[in-house]
């Protein structure tokens, strides 16, 4: 964690299940930490929570696991502790450090009820703790169903993934739309084509007009090797196609801080 108030620089990661968001997420994670040697927050928001194994992290409790807690413990936590105080604690000591990065992960959605309090005074927690790091990239939960709820109420660039199909380049559009529909402060929306057969793959701007920018990445045998076996992917050799693909893409489309 980064000492001091700091200008964060925010990436939400977003697509159709099963397009590679998580992969893309870690790969940038890891580019992100390379260029400017600063600790990345990275916040796994998908509940399948998968990110955590991609960065050679366990993680620690998740972030509905501790809402649940509150909720089962009543009114009050304990005595001489809000609720706030409760929550804020099990947050911070939730989270867990890797190499050039720190972990939160939100796990599921909560249950029947109302969380209506809580999850404001999460939000207002975990906005703090991104406060102070440079960086902060977030990995959303597949569909829409982030925005909808406002996870992703603001960030610096948001990431959309697709492949080859045409349902994943759809989701992406909608994505894109639901996005500017609901007035979330993103400055730039970038449409990521990832697994192409050729880097050069990318489609004409007029067919993706609700995106800033579109970029392609080649497939990795490496990195489809490495997730069969659960594998981290920390070691991914820097000359990996893939690797090299999302460090143009990161390069590109995020500041970096100059000394």
């Amino acid at each position: 964690m980064q000492g001091g108030e700091v200008l964060t620089f925010t990436i939400a990661v977003a697509g159709k299940g099963g397009v590679g968001k998580s992969t893309f997420a870690a790969l940038a994670i890891r580019q992100l930490h390379e260029k400017s040697k600063a600790v990345i927050l990275a916040v796994d928001a998908d509940p399948n929570s998968n990110l955590g194994e991609k960065l050679g992290i366990e993680p620690g409790k998740t972030v509905g696991a501790i809402r649940e807690e509150l909720a089962s413990l009543g009114e009050e936590p304990s005595k001489g502790m809000s609720k706030q105080e409760f929550l804020d604690y099990q947050v911070r000591l939730s989270l867990r450090e890797g190499e050039g990065v720190d972990l939160i992960t939100m796990g599921r959605q909560e249950g029947p009820g109302c969380y209506c309090y809580v999850n404001n005074v999460l939000r207002q927690i975990i906005d703090s703790i991104s406060s102070k790091y440079d960086y902060v990239v977030i990995d959303n939960e597949a569909g829409m169903e982030h925005l909808s709820r406002r996870t992703t109420r603001s960030s610096d660039v948001l990431f959309v993934l697709c492949d080859r199909s045409k349902s994943s380049i759809d989701a992406a559009k909608r994505i894109a739309a639901l996005a500017t529909e609901m007035k979330l402060a993103i400055r730039r929306k970038v449409l990521v084509y990832n697994m192409r057969d050729a880097v050069e793959e990318v489609p004409q701007r007029d067919v993706v007009p609700s995106f800033d920018r579109a970029y392609s990445l080649r497939r990795s045998g490496a990195i489809q090797a490495m997730m069969q076996k659960g594998e981290s992917l920390t070691d991914v050799p820097a000359n990996d196609p893939a690797v090299l693909d999302v460090a143009r893409v990161v390069d590109s489309e995020c500041r970096f801080k100059t000394a």
